[in-house]
């Protein structure tokens, strides 16, 4: 009676799942860079409420409570998320700009405020390894071998660099994927971006946005819910680029 009664459940579950299957019409990726941090908890709590895990692209920014994203008092959040199975990138520790490759071996790395330093093979990886290591001594775990290029533009050499030092594959984003949370809320109000997302996100599209964006007035972050919500209505699943895409 225990052995039907395991083999019935079994052909359940192995059913349920096969069903689960044939409701995926096709899969999409959330990507989240980090910002200043304010709305990273309710951000969270957004994905945890529709299971939804995302993939993390961390550089070191300062934060509306005054330290920045990969200091140690950050520890419990990202430990948490990687045990709930999320995916983690680098994107620099400075969240600086590569300009343009100079001479023979280098790389213009280019601040906010213009400041520009030259970096070689070396340099370049000694800026992506601070985020591995805060990244590792606060989970344990280590990056997934993904980056991403602050303010989406990088140069042959700096993606030559960045193969060489353990990241073979740069993540950018789909156009339709672009949720514009960094936009000025005034030409591109929540309702506006919202609608059009969920009109021309298609399966195989790569969403950004952010842990807080500081010059948009009316954040879009809470648009997330509907967003997630309208999408999964569509038949569309997510997942992580840990998982590869497809």
């Amino acid at each position: 009676m225990r052995r039907a009664s395991r083999a019935l459940l079994g052909l359940f579950l192995l059913g349920t799942a096969a069903a689960g299957a044939a409701e995926c019409k096709g899969r999409v990726y959330l990507t989240i860079d980090t910002g200043h941090m304010e709305p990273a908890e309710a951000i969270v709590a957004i994905l945890r409420k529709h299971d939804v895990r995302a993939t993390f692209f961390l550089a070191n920014e300062p934060t509306k409570r005054g330290d920045s994203s990969l200091d140690p008092s950050w520890a419990p959040f990202w430990r948490q998320l990687a045990a709930e199975g999320h995916a983690f990138g680098n994107h620099t520790w400075r969240h600086w700009y590569f300009r343009r490759d100079v001479g023979a071996d280098k790389v213009a790395y280019v601040s906010r405020d213009g400041k520009t330093e030259l970096l070689d093979q070396a340099g370049f990886c000694a800026e992506l390894r601070r985020v591995e290591s805060a990244f590792n001594d606060m989970t344990g775990r280590s990056l997934d071998p993904i980056w991403r290029v602050p303010g989406g533009r990088t140069t042959p050499r700096a993606l030559a660099f960045a193969r060489g030092c353990g990241y073979p594959r740069h993540v950018h984003w789909n156009e339709a994927g672009f949720l514009g949370d960094e936009l000025p809320s005034e030409r591109y109000p929540n309702s506006k971006l919202r609608d059009r997302a969920l009109a021309t996100i298609k399966s195989g599209d790569i969403m950004m946005m952010h842990l807080g964006i500081w010059s948009r007035r009316d954040p879009f972050w809470p648009e997330l819910d509907p967003l997630i919500a309208g999408l999964k209505a569509r038949g569309l699943c997510f997942g992580t680029l840990a998982q590869g895409r497809g």
